[in-house]
């Protein structure tokens, strides 16, 4: 057998929490591969029972998926991503997997974002593209939908992370932008096919969008919103956090200009990101 279908088999088991399939994923790393695939299911039961008493139930076969994944035992997946809290198991993709070894930006913001946005973004991604930076956002309506386009018409690469099954398309009216973005891009989920979209879901997603990503540029955002939900997800894992100076009195300028104040870089130009990315590949 192979350690994907192991973890697979605990993906597809209610009875198993985050926490156990995180411990399996981790306790398969340390066995050796070809160990591994000597194993029927009854020896997996029998090594899993001696190695965690206490586990949630016995393993048994699944399908593979349709779609082609990643787990996070795979030597795809990126280091970055997995050293986040509750990084994602498994990662159904469609398009360039490549895209996951280059530099990424971040770029979140409110879905009724202003025209600002589309200005400030038609300025800033093409130099970001020139030095071939990966805009990676959440293919929501709003700054998310403007990031994704502008990076496509400015010829870059870009990746989308989003809160359904690779098959559902949401907002619809991104469904042609996300066929796009699956030829000539990236779209990645941690949801299974057939997965509909959920309020519990969109959260999710944003860890995804920060662990992958060196930094975070937002572009507007009210006070409350789940783009400073991401820019705290970020600053939790260590990554930068950027944001586009607003005017004090537009509500969607609120939350940009709170995490000015608090210390996010502020973005006037394109340099204003590169110098960091180009200080990190120095590293």
């Amino acid at each position: 057998m192979e350690k994907d279908a192991v973890l697979l088999a605990a993906l597809a088991q209610p009875k198993w929490r985050y926490r156990d399939r995180l411990w399996l994923a981790l306790w398969l790393r340390t066995l050796a591969t070809t160990q591994v695939a000597t194993w029927q299911w009854p020896r997996l039961d029998q090594e899993l029972l001696a190695a965690w008493p206490q586990r949630p139930s016995q393993l048994q076969p699944v399908a593979r998926p349709n779609m082609p994944f990643l787990t996070i035992l795979d030597s795809d997946y990126p280091q970055a991503l997995a050293e986040i809290y509750r990084p994602p198991l498994i990662l159904y993709y469609q398009g360039n997997l490549r895209l996951l070894t280059t530099a990424k930006l971040a770029v979140v913001g409110a879905r009724a974002c202003t025209n600002y946005t589309q200005h400030c973004l038609r300025r800033l991604i093409p130099p970001l593209v020139q030095n071939q930076i990966t805009i990676v956002s959440g293919l929501a309506a709003g700054a998310d939908q403007l990031a994704h386009q502008e990076t496509l018409l400015a010829h870059g690469q870009t990746i989308a992370v989003i809160g359904t099954g690779l098959d559902i398309f949401y907002p619809q009216c991104n469904r042609s932008l996300q066929q796009l973005i699956g030829q000539r891009g990236l779209v990645l989920s941690e949801y299974p096919p057939g997965t509909a979209p959920t309020r519990y879901n969109f959260p999710q997603r944003n860890r995804i969008i920060a662990g992958l990503s060196q930094g975070v540029l937002v572009t507007e955002a009210e006070h409350h919103s789940g783009s400073l939900i991401t820019a705290n997800l970020a600053l939790q894992e260590n990554r930068n956090v950027y944001a586009l100076p607003g005017d004090i009195l537009t509500p969607t300028s609120v939350g940009t200009n709170e995490l000015l104040a608090a210390g996010a870089t502020p973005v006037l130009t394109a340099a204003d990101v590169l110098v960091d990315f180009q200080n990190m590949a120095a590293i």
